[in-house]
């Protein structure tokens, strides 16, 4: 006589639990080995199951190796509203810079480092307006910039020499034939909210020589991401800050193209 429980289920059904004791039984009988039991509970996993009221299970597969890892996390790239708060610098009231107004893609993040180049290294990519502070572990700090216009542009690889806060802005003798208003600056403009460097300045040279070109700050928030100024690299003023405290004063090389 049949128990009923086995009247209830068609006796060529193994239950999970019974299947998987018989795995751990052949295994340990020297049937199979371990190895070939995983892979035979893996198969039986991956196919639907017939047991009343259980729904079809599936072993996800994917490899776990296609999946990046998380970006690190740096105190001073974070939330928007906090990167680009009101502040006080050295004396300045800088504003609160409208972030709402400004493409997500523009603002202060970290990113995987697309460059290849070495850590401590300034990455500017004219046709991408990015500029990037390459960073160790593969990772970069990017920062949305406004760039020269057509003609105006230079690129290369040079080292920034030195760094200035609130620097003086003094135009080329040709930007004032451009430009005669600018006369009023030929001795230069002191720092300040409306100097055209903004809050810092890099200055880059070329085998020992001053280009005249700058990463600088810049007022003109609306500017980033666009091809405006005469040749210079611009940055929102608290990006500006930011890149500033990272190259720390040190002689860094930095590659624009």
């Amino acid at each position: 006589m049949q128990h009923p429980e086995s009247e209830a289920a068609p006796s060529a059904l193994l239950s999970r639990r019974n299947f998987l004791a018989g795995l751990a039984g052949a295994s340990l009988a020297g049937c199979t080995t371990p190895t070939d039991a995983l892979h035979n509970f893996q198969t039986a996993m991956s196919q639907p199951t017939d047991m009343p009221g259980l729904a079809p299970q599936r072993v996800d597969t994917m490899s776990t190796s296609s999946i990046r890892p998380r970006i690190s996390i740096d105190k001073n790239v974070t939330r928007s509203d906090v990167m680009y708060a009101a502040m006080t610098d050295n004396g300045f009231a800088l504003p609160e810079i409208p972030y709402q107004k400004i493409d997500p893609k523009w603002r202060r993040q970290i990113v995987v480092d697309p460059t290849g180049e070495a850590p401590g290294t300034i990455v500017v990519r004219l046709q991408e307006k990015f500029l990037y502070w390459v960073m160790p572990g593969g990772e970069a700090v990017r920062y949305g910039v406004g760039i020269g216009k057509d003609g105006f542009s230079w690129n290369g690889r040079a080292q920034i020499q030195y760094s200035k806060i609130w620097p003086t802005w003094t135009p080329p003798a040709e930007m004032v034939a451009r430009k005669p208003e600018l006369v009023k600056f030929a001795s230069g403009q002191p720092g300040g909210l409306t100097n055209p460097l903004g809050a810092r300045a890099l200055y880059i040279f070329k085998d020992g020589r001053d280009t005249l070109y700058r990463v600088h700050g810049s007022p003109e928030w609306w500017s980033i991401g666009t091809a405006v100024s005469s040749g210079c690299v611009r940055l929102i003023n608290q990006d500006i800050i930011d890149l500033y405290n990272r190259v720390n004063g040190q002689r860094v090389p930095i590659v624009v193209g």
